[in-house]
């Protein structure tokens, strides 16, 4: 509709042929983008730029839409409008030979703290939060969803657990562990709240270190000496809580 230039339009048209690897084996692609494809966020802006433009021009009244490549969430003010808003989505969908995803869509109730919803590797949801005066009222705020701290842990102890890294020093083992920190922590430590869920793996990390420490001195006991670790440490690794 907007691109007239054949040659984009070609290597468009070569991606969503490419097809994809899977075993070793090589299968076609029969309809839509490989799951998980580099280009896959990039073919979604495009292909569901006409939702976007649909929902702003006629049912923006409904909600606010919130959408990142396939993963999108509607913001309403009223159960009445969040199920309208359901419908008017399934219509678009269909329309577009799509279909919404039964699993991974919900409706979620969050005037309190009772439910949330993961969007982009966050947990959002509203906690309690106590005034000067002791009343309770409840604030918006983000926090790692469970799938991001489970697949950062198994990042820290897939960095940590190689044999062949007992032949680093603690201190270039923590120069290496903390680029994976620093990064974690500039993308899902976003609200002074998470500080709790940054003391997990703070905690995980030490457990991790102190795991390395005992095996590169052959001690039986895999998790004792942790306080000469958080000792050693001092200073140099990265506090995600700090």
């Amino acid at each position: 509709m907007r691109i007239s230039d054949r040659r984009v339009l070609k290597l468009i048209r070569q991606w969503l042929q490419a097809g994809v690897m899977e075993n070793d084996q090589f299968h076609e692609t029969e309809l839509g983008t490989p799951q998980g494809g580099v280009i896959s966020p990039l073919l979604s802006n495009i292909y569901l730029n006409y939702m976007d433009t649909i929902w702003e021009n006629q049912f923006s009244h409904l909600g606010t839409l919130i959408r990142y490549a396939d993963d999108f969430v509607i913001m309403c003010r009223t159960k009445q409008e969040a199920l309208e808003s359901i419908q008017v989505l399934m219509a678009i969908l269909n329309k577009l030979e799509l279909s919404l995803s039964k699993e991974k869509s919900r409706l979620v109730n969050i005037w309190d703290n009772s439910t949330g919803f993961d969007f982009l590797g966050l947990h959002h949801r509203k906690f309690p939060v106590f005034n000067k005066g002791g009343s309770k009222v409840f604030a918006m705020s983000h926090v790692p969803a469970k799938k991001a701290m489970k697949e950062m842990r198994r990042k820290i102890k897939e960095y940590t657990a190689p044999r062949n890294k007992l032949f680093l020093s603690l201190e270039e083992l923590v120069k290496g562990l903390n680029r994976k920190l620093r990064g974690f922590k500039n993308y899902y430590f976003i609200s002074p709240i998470a500080k709790r869920w940054a003391r997990r793996i703070d905690w995980y990390v030490i457990e991790r270190l102190t795991i390395f420490c005992n095996k590169k001195r052959s001690k039986r006991n895999k998790h004792a000496g942790k306080l000469k670790v958080i000792q050693n440490t001092q200073g140099s690794l990265l506090k995600l809580a700090g």
